[in-house]
């Protein structure tokens, strides 16, 4: 692998880049946002409907100040405001593959659904005056070499903040490294929540180890406490796992850094909900009809999910199929991953192997959806999530 290369998968270009295999990076994935969808755009060497015509300068304008070769702003969802970080060698590296490594498709760019009031773009110039900070990352001295290729990478090419950190009315960052108060505490995104990521025991993995965090970005796994689904799923897929273990050891020693962050002091910890019980029991001897109106929960329960996470819970010994009490996503009190997680399933192929949940939107209501959630955060996870049919149509509706 070039090091122009390692930098896109470093960088994760592919996941808002490539829509068909076939065509990687010729764009075309829809972004919803509150203002419409918008459409990221063909970043093959194409001189007409790519950036073939670009040269090393505008490349990095791009990169640095999210302007494009024409002069035209491009909007945030482009996450120049972390790749702005990003040293002027690996930049050049970048270019190079792109230009060079990358095959040219003729494929012109979609146009953004967005109403045309709000579709201008000159008031990009005044959020950039109010928000972007521009520049390379500068070197903290009195921090390890491991910690500021750390730092470097989580706030700039792996862009974690963009998911992790939450946003304003504005939709800017309201922080962009450790310095700032909030920084990696968790957002909303999409329909789905990214959780806080710093080094707070209870709200965020300050009790995971330096090997667990590793293994997570690594497989999108780690029994006992989380799995990867939805865009931290792809994430790993087409990002972390190429990363080298030197660079993963230094992104989680960045994170076991990160000042922690905790809104409520009262909230458990999301990894720690729970323990085994078994549905088998309760509906044993009892007739489909009858279990089906007085323990709704349980029945869907068993019915959909008790194959693979057994009948207790605990799912298998070798965490293939993920124990639902010490769980991340049932032990939240964000209830939209496990919404999504019903509805849509798992996918996710790493080295280690593929991992796989059939999705239960087609054949499941929105009511008997909620029933489940609710069933399984009472269960396994902290409390009764108390969500309703409404809650899940929303989701639905999102994506």
């Amino acid at each position: 692998m070039s090091r122009g290369e390692y930098i896109a998968k470093m960088s994760d270009c592919t996941a808002c880049h490539t829509t068909q295999t076939d065509k990687p990076f010729a764009g075309g994935l829809a972004m919803p946002l509150p203002m419409g969808t918008l459409y990221s755009t063909n970043i093959t060497p194409d001189k007409e409907t790519g950036i073939g015509r670009y040269t090393l300068a505008d490349f990095r304008r791009v990169l640095r100040e999210g302007i494009r070769k024409d002069g035209s702003r491009l909007y945030p969802a482009m996450p120049y405001t972390e790749y702005t970080k990003l040293s002027d060698a690996d930049i050049e590296s970048l270019y190079d593959y792109f230009m060079n490594q990358i095959k040219p498709v003729h494929q012109a760019n979609r146009e953004n659904d967005i109403p045309a009031i709000m579709s201008m773009r000159w008031p990009l110039a005044l959020w950039n005056w109010m928000f972007h900070k521009q520049g390379a990352y500068r070197v903290k001295p009195d921090e390890s070499a491991q910690w500021n290729r750390g730092a470097y990478l989580v706030q700039g090419a792996t862009h974690c903040g963009t998911c992790h950190t939450p946003r304003g009315l504005a939709m800017q960052s309201l922080a962009s490294d450790e310095t700032e108060h909030s920084f990696l505490a968790g957002s909303d995104l999409g329909g789905w929540h990214a959780f806080n990521i710093t080094s707070d025991e209870t709200a965020g993995i300050g009790k995971w180890s330096q090997a667990e965090i590793v293994q997570y970005l690594k497989t999108g796994s780690v029994p006992g406490k989380a799995q990867a689904a939805g865009p931290m799923a792809e994430a790993v897929e087409h990002s972390f796992q190429y990363l080298t273990d030197s660079d993963l050891n230094s992104i989680a020693t960045y994170l076991r850094s990160v000042t922690p962050f905790n809104d409520d002091k009262n909230k458990p910890s999301r990894f720690e909900q729970g323990q085994p019980v078994s549905q088998d029991l309760k509906l044993r001897g009892v007739p489909v009809d009858v279990a089906s109106k007085k323990m709704p929960g349980a029945s869907l329960y068993m019915g959909n999910c008790s194959v693979c996470h057994d009948a207790d819970g605990s799912g298998s010994p070798d965490g293939y199929y993920p124990s639902l009490y010490h769980n991340s996503v049932i032990g939240s009190e964000h209830t939209g991953n496990l919404i999504q997680v019903i509805l849509h399933g798992v996918k996710r192929h790493t080295a280690s192997g593929d991992v796989m949940m059939p999705a239960f939107g087609q054949h499941l209501s929105d009511k008997e959806v909620a029933t489940l959630v609710n069933f399984l955060t009472k269960t396994y996870g902290a409390k009764d999530a108390n969500i309703s049919a409404s809650d899940v149509k929303a989701l639905r509706v999102s994506e």
